[in-house]
């Protein structure tokens, strides 16, 4: 396993975790009057544009990332890259964890959702889409498959990977749905209180490792 694999697999659960996805996540479920159907379209919305944008970078982007031909260090815009994001995600956990919790956010938010469940199909996918995609970890995730050299099939195999892994706890939460809808959503219910209280310091956790991995090797490529 090599340090970009790491980097690859911090990023996809920083993008899991990300308090804003699965805040989206539970509260689509759990205001919703039709859990599952309101769930899978929302899904179906994040996982689309994700896995769109994944088949667009592996023509687009492909291996550009990779190491040049009879070197193991990566191009010099790649480790800056590396240095630059991993400083603006310090710089972001440091910001998030200083802002004091704002109850409107959270009352926003669930006016937001509350309306979901009666909306069209349609609007249920574009709220997928833009509300519980990896967003900021999407760059990183790119940059990191593309240093793998892969082929085009390989890009899109393993970001489908990196998809299905950043929307895990929406999957998860479909699936368990079907088996026992009256347990999981009891299960959400719970789970959003203790989201509020508790998701930003495990998803700082979890940036601020990735933080320095992306850190690591940006400056071991720029100092080799």
């Amino acid at each position: 396993m090599t340090s970009v694999d790491v980097e690859l697999g911090l990023t996809a659960v920083a993008a899991m975790l990300s308090p804003t996805t699965l805040t989206f996540t539970v509260l689509a479920l759990v205001l919703s009057d039709r859990p599952g159907r309101t769930g899978l379209w929302f899904f179906l919305g994040a996982f689309g544009l994700t896995v769109i944008i994944g088949i667009v970078a592996a023509f687009v982007l492909g291996g550009a990332a990779s190491s040049p031909k009879g070197s193991s260090e990566p191009p010099t815009w790649v480790a800056v890259f590396d240095v630059v994001a991993g400083l603006l995600l310090l710089l972001y956990v440091v910001r998030a964890l200083r802002r004091p919790r704002d109850p409107r956010r959270t009352e926003d938010a669930i006016k937001k959702m509350s309306k979901l469940s009666s909306s069209p199909a349609i609007a249920i996918v574009a709220a997928g889409a833009t509300l519980a995609n990896p967003g900021g970890f999407i760059p990183i995730a790119l940059k990191d498959i593309s240093q793998l050299k892969p082929s085009a099939a390989e890009y899109i195999a393993v970001w489908l990977g990196f998809a299905v892994v950043s929307l895990l706890p929406l999957l998860g939460a479909l699936v368990a749905l079907g088996v026992a809808r009256d347990w999981t959503l009891s299960t959400l219910q719970a789970a959003r209180g203790w989201l509020e209280m508790h998701a930003r310091t495990l998803a700082a956790v979890i940036v601020v490792l990735l933080a320095a991995a992306i850190l690591r090797n940006g400056i071991v490529g720029l100092t080799s």
